[in-house]
């Protein structure tokens, strides 16, 4: 397989990484359009087992459809020669610059602001009922971050790969 068949192939994922991480992220947001201070019912013992794999699944699909995303994108820039200008935000590449620099934030925020605090909340790290209830607070926010931050994403990524020359 050549380079510009993995670049069909990372276009793929890429989109589908997208569709999967940022629709979670509204999918949230209709979900639970306010906070609320409250902590997930534990289930039932005979059904906790069920719903930690669930709940971990679900989670691990839409925390490494991040990385999925952002190392499809980094190779797509690479392959077409373009990574360094977006990646200091010059020349022609500069507007998918700032969609690989707002992207890279949400890969951040996701993984080293919400996941940590989700896990408390979830139940797969043990914490004190406080910390777990001060833990939804960070979690709803760092989500609501990041589905604003899709927003802006979006539009550099687009404008960038099929418009940038209007900037």
């Amino acid at each position: 397989m050549d380079t510009a068949d993995l670049d069909i192939v990372a276009r793929w994922l890429h989109i589908a990484g997208v569709v999967i991480w940022m629709g979670h992220n509204w999918s949230n947001v209709v979900h639970n359009p306010t906070y609320r201070r409250t902590l997930p019912a534990d289930p039932a013992e005979q059904v906790r087992g069920v719903f930690i794999a669930a709940s971990k699944r679900e989670h691990g699909i839409f925390r490494h459809a991040s990385l999925v995303v952002w190392v499809t994108g980094l190779f797509m820039l690479w392959h077409r020669g373009t990574l360094v200008d977006a990646l200091t935000v010059s020349g022609s590449s500069a507007v998918i610059g700032m969609g690989v620099w707002t992207g890279t934030l949400m890969v951040l925020n996701l993984w080293l602001v919400m996941w940590p605090h989700q896990k408390k909340v979830l139940g797969f790290v043990e914490a004190r009922v406080e910390e777990r209830l001060h833990c939804t607070r960070i979690t709803f926010l760092s989500s609501r971050t990041n589905t604003i931050l899709s927003i802006f994403t979006l539009v550099f990524m687009v404008v960038g790969a099929h418009g940038g020359y209007l900037f």
